[in-house]
């Protein structure tokens, strides 16, 4: 990492400053989050027995079974389905768009196009024969944001038909310059959906989003969710895995998708201690403040010296992405590049755009991580396309993220006097 001149130094600590009442305000909601994860624990009365390992077919593995049971109730759900064989947050979409949906039926995206890895799962891109939706005989519909980033709850009911199945909202902006969805959004256009069509499923994409807010999509009207535990609910100690939670029907389906029909959730077995699961999740609330103070800072350093940011310091944060647009491959190139220089992991590897499978655009991704590919942990990531954004996030702790920043700035020429 490069020596932070006293200039940068100056300049981030009166950033930070400028802070201070987002940053309280941000406190409160890791206080009730926390309280609300602790009662959980305490209500499904976690013990040492539930983090031992087992082998197998996994038949009643009590870590597992309470590790399920315990999500579905953080998350406000009927049930949920938490597993170390779900591979990543793109793998527990599949699950779900695969097994909530059927031959003839309809798959309806509400807040756009997904995300890019999502793009061959649904058949939207890749070679026919690879097992899409489309290849069952799924029809796929999308429906465009409006102008200022929200969903078209009209253009969505007109869309909505006979042969409808599933809607799925992104709640995270992905590679894209928008606002974050937020839960009270999703609520409504998921009780719009079900006063039309009360037998359609909405499923929520709530990678980024776990503990940024007061409540999940579950408790607002959505009927599963997705994401992964190397992000949010981790906590950063996950080494892997994803989650499903919702209502147990379509858990149940999801279930059978991710093992076969007729055995579902019944088997899996984890060599390992299910030690980390457990104490990520309750590190969650924490960890993921850490994260969003640090983005929040991010918002308010670079939008002061003149870049276009994406939220705001001081705007409501439905999730951990900070989006900095640069419009210049360079300079966003070694942004990338400063937030690897500042990892505590492959702090001497120099990202470069390359080919990354899913993806349309070569990707540059900075990612000096305990486990590899959290984005829970400070990492830094974007196509190189115009306008040329890169999307940063994650920081175990806030001091870490606060460092790289300060790392970019350095990377990037520097505080002119004017500014420190």
């Amino acid at each position: 990492m490069p020596e932070i001149s006293a200039g940068v130094r100056d300049y981030v600590a009166a950033c930070e400053r400028e802070c201070a009442q987002v940053f309280a305000a941000l406190d409160e909601i890791e206080n009730y989050n926390t309280q609300k994860v602790l009662l959980a624990f305490q209500r499904h009365r976690v013990a040492l027995r539930h983090f031992a390992p087992t082998n197998g077919y996994g038949y009643d593995d009590i870590g597992r079974d309470t590790l399920d049971r315990l999500y579905a109730d953080v998350f406000g759900a009927e049930d949920a389905l938490v597993r170390p064989q779900i591979a990543s947050g793109t793998h527990a979409l599949a699950l779900c768009l695969q097994g909530l949906t059927r031959p003839g039926g309809k798959l309806l995206a509400a807040s756009g196009r997904p995300y890019d890895t999502l793009e061959q799962v649904i058949g939207i891109s890749g070679e026919p024969g690879m097992g899409s939706l489309r290849d069952y005989g799924v029809e796929y519909d999308e429906v465009e944001l409006t102008p200022d980033g929200h969903i078209d709850v009209a253009g969505v009911l007109d869309k909505l038909d006979e042969h409808t199945q599933l809607v799925t909202i992104q709640r995270s902006r992905g590679y894209a310059w928008r606002p974050c969805l937020s839960v009270d959004e999703i609520g409504e256009v998921a009780r719009a959906i079900h006063a039309r069509r009360p037998d359609v499923c909405v499923m929520v994409d709530n990678c980024y989003g776990e503990f940024t807010r007061l409540q999940e999509p579950n408790e607002l009207g959505a009927d599963v969710i997705a994401g992964s535990l190397i992000k949010n609910p981790g906590g950063g100690m996950a080494p892997t895995g994803g989650y499903i939670a919702g209502k147990r029907k379509y858990v149940e389906l999801v279930s059978y998708r991710l093992t076969s029909p007729g055995i579902g959730r019944e088997v899996g077995s984890y060599g390992a201690s299910y030690r980390p699961f457990y104490q990520g999740l309750f590190m969650a609330p924490h960890v993921t403040m850490q994260a969003v103070k640090t983005s929040a800072l991010a918002a308010r350093v670079f939008g002061g010296l003149g870049y276009d940011v994406n939220p705001a310091y001081d705007a409501p944060r439905e999730d951990i992405i900070q989006a900095i647009r640069f419009g210049d491959a360079d300079k966003l190139i070694r942004f990338v590049q400063a937030i690897q220089l500042a990892s505590p992991v492959d702090s001497e590897a120099l990202p470069e755009p390359w080919d990354m499978p899913g993806y349309q655009d070569q990707v540059i991704m900075a990612a000096g991580t305990f486990v590899s590919g959290a984005s829970i942990e400070l990492s830094a990531d974007s196509p190189i396309r115009p306008p040329y954004i890169a999307y940063m996030q994650g920081a175990l702790t806030y001091a870490h993220g606060r460092l790289g920043i300060m790392c970019a700035l350095e990377r990037l020429g520097g505080i002119s006097p004017s500014k420190a």
